[in-house]
C-alpha cells in the first residue's frame, strides 16, 4: 500500500483539514509522512529604479515565517499520531511543479491536498494548483474537500 505520504498546505483552514485527514490515514496504515508549502517568488514590481533592501528583506521574513508556521502545523500533527515527520519549504511560482518534484525526489507514493472547490469561471480564473497536480503527476493523489 501505501509507505510515505506528501502532505501539501496552503496554510488555508481546508488545508489544515487536509492535514489531519492525511495524518489520519498515515497512522491507520503506518506511514511517514513530509509535509510541505511552496512560497511564492519573491517578484517586485515598481515605478522607482530600486526596491529599498529593508523591504526586500521584511518580505522574505514574512515569507520565512509564514512557511514556518504553516510547516509548524504539519509537524504538530504527525508528533501528536506519533509518526515521523519531514518537511520542505520549498519557492517557486508554479506550486504544483514543486509539489510534484519533491513528491517524486523523496520518493513518496501518495500526495494528499485539499480542494478549494472552485469551480465556474472563478476556477478557470484563478485556477486550481490541485487540479494541475492531479493532471501533472503520476503519483496518486488524494483531494480532500
Amino acid at each position: 500500500m501505501f509507505t510515505h505520504l506528501l502532505l501539501a498546505t496552503d496554510g488555508s483552514e481546508l488545508s489544515r483539514i487536509a492535514i489531519r485527514k492525511g495524518v489520519e490515514l498515515a497512522k491507520a496504515i503506518g506511514a511517514k509522512v513530509t509535509g510541505i508549502y511552496v512560497r511564492p517568488e519573491m517578484r517586485y514590481f515598481s515605478y522607482e529604479t530600486e526596491i529599498p533592501a529593508e523591504v526586500k528583506e521584511r518580505t522574505a521574513q514574512q515569507y520565512q515565517a509564514a512557511s514556518e508556521r504553516y510547516l509548524a502545523a504539519v509537524e504538530m500533527a504527525a508528533k501528536e499520531a506519533g509518526l515521523a515527520c519531514d518537511t520542505v519549504g520549498a519557492t517557486g511560482d508554479q506550486p504544483h511543479e514543486a509539489i510534484i518534484t519533491v513528491a517524486e525526489a523523496r520518493r513518496c507514493d501518495l500526495i494528499v491536498m485539499a480542494s478549494h472547490g472552485r469551480r465556474g469561471v472563478k476556477g478557470l480564473l484563478l485556477g486550481s494548483e490541485t487540479q494541475k497536480v492531479l493532471t501533472h503527476s503520476k503519483i496518486p493523489v488524494l483531494v480532500i474537500r
